[in-house]
């Protein structure tokens, strides 16, 4: 049974001087041209969330290292015991080598940090459903740009809606995650806040989506409120785009305003209906009426008060 693959390949890419999951990946190709260890199930057998399985992995590894014992032992064998061979194998004391291997995981975490706020950075075009009760029904557009900066991933992002009251504009960090992307967004002299619970950000970033969570900006009191919501990435910023957003017509189409910004779509309409069916799928926005809370809130108050004291 295969056990400490994780902590076997970071000491391994510290015995080969490999930085990133790239490198240690080449270097499994250089011994072996058709080798399954490839970049997707490397990211997975580095955080520990899986492991390989086909023998063969293993036996391009002893390659890589150029140990006397066979594959199934790498898999098979305990973490001091693989560590003293090829410590033993490359001439390198043990503790040297697990300090490679420390230096290499916080290096390797810098690279992936750097890269993932490059991937990320950028114009996007937003479509949500309209929160306010007096655009049920209607799409708004908002612009959402994305910058990197110093730090452990080091994103934010600022948040736009061209509101019939004026500009709303919130910002905050962008916090990417294996299971999801978030980010938490505040209206800077307001009280506005919105929540994004996004899909993971893929290559190559062509768009994101997910849920925008947060209260009723335009209406008569506010509304705990959620909505599905569609972030196309833009290839340049255009000027003034953040005077753009605002409620859709209800005759208004998204690859119509798409088109406006520069983004050439094949099929319109069967791309049109693809993200009506993603927005709409589940009905309206859902939101909480406040007389449904307020009749809930009225029993217990009610009750609690009569306990009171």
């Amino acid at each position: 049974m295969a056990q400490y693959i994780a902590q076997k390949l970071r000491l391994t890419s510290a015995v080969l001087g490999t930085v990133t999951r790239k490198d240690l990946a080449a270097a499994f190709r250089r011994v072996n041209p058709e080798t399954s260890f490839d970049l997707g199930r490397a990211d997975k057998w580095l955080q520990g969330r899986a492991q390989p399985r086909q023998l063969s992995v293993y036996d391009d590894w002893a390659k890589v290292l150029r140990l006397e014992q066979p594959g199934a032992w790498i898999a098979e064998c305990d973490l001091a015991s693989f560590t003293a061979a090829i410590s033993a194998r490359h001439g390198i004391d043990r503790n040297e080598l697990e300090r490679r291997a420390s230096a290499q995981l916080e290096a390797s975490s810098s690279h992936d940090d750097r890269g993932l706020g490059i991937a990320l950075a950028g114009t996007y075009a937003c479509y949500s459903r309209a929160l306010s009760p007096y655009y049920r029904g209607q799409l708004i557009r908002g612009d959402l740009s994305i910058e990197a900066g110093p730090g452990a991933h080091g994103l934010s992002a600022i948040y736009r809606e061209a509101l019939p009251t004026g500009q709303l504009a919130l910002g905050g960090p962008v916090m990417p995650a294996k299971r999801g992307l978030y980010m938490y967004l505040r209206e800077a002299g307001g009280d506005a806040q919105f929540f994004l619970c996004l899909f993971p950000q893929s290559q190559p970033g062509s768009v994101l989506g997910g849920y925008m969570c947060g209260t009723t900006i335009i209406g008569p009191e506010p509304q705990p409120s959620i909505t599905r919501i569609l972030v196309f990435r833009l290839r340049d910023p255009l000027p003034g785009a953040e005077a753009r957003g605002g409620y859709l017509l209800p005759e208004q189409s998204i690859t119509e305003d798409l088109a406006s910004l520069g983004m050439a779509i094949e099929h319109p309409e069967a791309v049109e209906r693809r993200l009506t069916e993603f927005l709409f799928g589940d009905g309206g926005a859902d939101q909480i009426p406040p007389a449904e809370f307020r009749a809930i809130l009225d029993v217990f108050d009610r009750d609690w008060l009569s306990h009171a004291g």
